[in-house]
């Protein structure tokens, strides 16, 4: 085992070292005058590792680069990038050996800063900790929220994409301060929405519904809905490949728009993301969501399929 006593695992992203370089997250590693310090200027990634293995990172990597294309960084390709996950993983489990099979998990995120004013190139490392205890409570007795709305018209991203809703960066003073309002109104997590009344997305993760009916002939058909990307979201990679292990299962899919009465109506409502995973809705508002058998039965469908995503 490492000499190290912190459980975090840092790795940066250094031309001279192939595999990326370990180094001490005890120590300082940032200059105080980094950009991504100073004005949040960068962009990141959030990732599962189960049992050694980072779930969905083509997809994460894909989307780190759309970011970073949006912000006009050029950063390392993504061999570098999962050279880096691997050195950094590997070190985690050396580390933090997990004391069960099912708590074999850690938190691996892609980080990048503009580095100090004039920097030939962005600071580049990956970060891997572990899973909060409160995200694996939350997978199971599911979360109370509140909607609140983000101060944005559904087409703001369309008309003025400086402000980069559509892309994951570091600027997210003001998602920590919704969770924070949430949690003093006595509610776990928010879902936002747009001034004109549209469904958007949580703080750290993607809105999910779900609605079962009967067809014309008597069978049942089971119908998820996700809003739509134009208004603005962050595109969800749990929520992509969920939908696709759905659609395989026979689920009929949907994209919005929605409204906040469509989720008080829906049978089910999740918030989904690569940490928490899937987190089933209870009360929006105060009002509860569909029924808590059905919830459970239907949370369970939708974790069976999600456990065999790559």
């Amino acid at each position: 085992m490492s000499s190290r006593t912190s459980h975090t695992v840092l790795v940066f992203l250094d031309p001279d070292y192939v595999n990326g370089r370990l180094a001490d997250p005890e120590k300082p590693q940032l200059m105080a005058t980094d950009l991504g310090a100073t004005r949040g200027d960068g962009v990141f990634e959030s990732m599962l590792a189960v049992a050694g293995h980072t779930r969905k990172i083509q997809a994460h990597l894909d989307r780190l680069a759309r970011s970073a294309q949006a912000l006009d960084l050029e950063i390392p390709g993504q061999d570098d990038w999962r050279r880096a996950v691997q050195t950094g993983v590997a070190a985690f489990r050396s580390d933090n050996p997990a004391p069960s099979p099912e708590l074999d998990e850690a938190v691996v995120k892609l980080i990048v800063t503009r580095g100090v004013e004039g920097a030939a190139a962005p600071t580049c490392w990956v970060q891997v900790s572990p899973v909060a205890a409160a995200g694996r409570r939350q997978r199971e007795t599911g979360i109370d929220v509140i909607l609140l709305d983000r101060g944005y018209d559904s087409d703001a991203a369309e008309r003025a994409p400086w402000l980069l809703l559509g892309a994951k960066t570091l600027s997210y003073a003001v998602n920590m301060a919704a969770l924070r309002h949430a949690h003093k109104q006595g509610a776990d997590d928010v879902i936002f929405t747009s001034s004109d009344g549209r469904v958007l997305e949580g703080p750290t993760s993607t809105v999910l519904l779900a609605n079962v009916e009967k067809n014309d002939g008597g069978a049942t058909v089971k119908r998820l809905v996700t809003p739509q990307l134009d208004s603005g979201i962050l595109p969800g990679t749990s929520q992509g490949a969920l939908f696709a292990a759905a659609k395989a299962a026979g689920w009929e899919l949907g994209y919005g728009p929605l409204k906040p009465q469509d989720l008080v109506d829906a049978d089910a409502v999740w918030l989904i993301s690569s940490i928490r995973l899937l987190a089933p809705v209870n009360h929006i508002d105060g009002r509860e969501i569909g029924t808590p058998a059905l919830r459970k039965q239907l949370t369970a469908e939708l974790n069976e399929l999600f456990a065999g995503i790559e």
